[in-house]
């Protein structure tokens, strides 16, 4: 369980692990705001915006929050202000068909994302594309980070870690947190 009257909680996780959805739902049960750390991020084309650095101090600055733990631009900024990391550490299968499944699916609808923006298979050959982020080094990278990341800061300043490892743990964690 996070601590009552948390205010300030970063979801965690590879790409394609769930972060944003969960994120949204937590923060509706915490009645806190979340913020998309992606709409923060990407602008018109994909495009980084100047304004991103200043719009997570903002949101920081506001002292109630959840959002999602990625950009490792700002990620030292946001684990420092955290109250708590829900960390889904979920199995490398279970990600990587979550992701191909989204990306096919947003590819199809050309439904509008982040500032317009829209998934088109010809991004799919970026090596940045969350893709090629799970199914190269970068799944197993990210999750040593942030086993670092979060083991120091909870044993220095107490930070609340909740690990959960499987979509069944991550439902059954979240039906137990806060109201409907």
């Amino acid at each position: 369980m996070l601590p009552t009257g948390v205010q300030r909680v970063l979801v965690a996780g590879s790409p394609g692990a769930g972060k944003t959805t969960l994120a949204r739902e937590l923060a509706r049960r915490l009645d806190l705001p979340h913020t998309e750390m992606d709409a923060l991020f990407h602008g018109p084309g994909w495009v980084p915006r100047p304004e991103f650095e200043a719009d997570v101090d903002a949101l920081l600055a506001s002292g109630r929050w959840v959002t999602e733990y990625q950009y490792p631009s700002v990620q030292p900024r946001l684990l420092a202000a955290a109250e708590a990391v829900v960390w889904l550490d979920h199995p490398w299968w279970l990600v990587a068909g979550r992701l191909a499944r989204r990306t096919v699916v947003r590819a199809v609808d050309r439904r509008p994302l982040y500032n317009g923006n829209t998934e088109r298979v010809r991004n799919w050959a970026r090596p940045s594309h969350p893709l090629w982020v799970v199914h190269g080094r970068g799944f197993a990278a990210i999750r040593r980070s942030n086993a670092q990341a979060f083991g120091a800061a909870a044993r220095t300043r107490g930070l609340v870690v909740v690990r959960l490892r499987g979509a069944r743990a991550a439902e059954r964690w979240l039906a137990a947190q806060g109201r409907t």
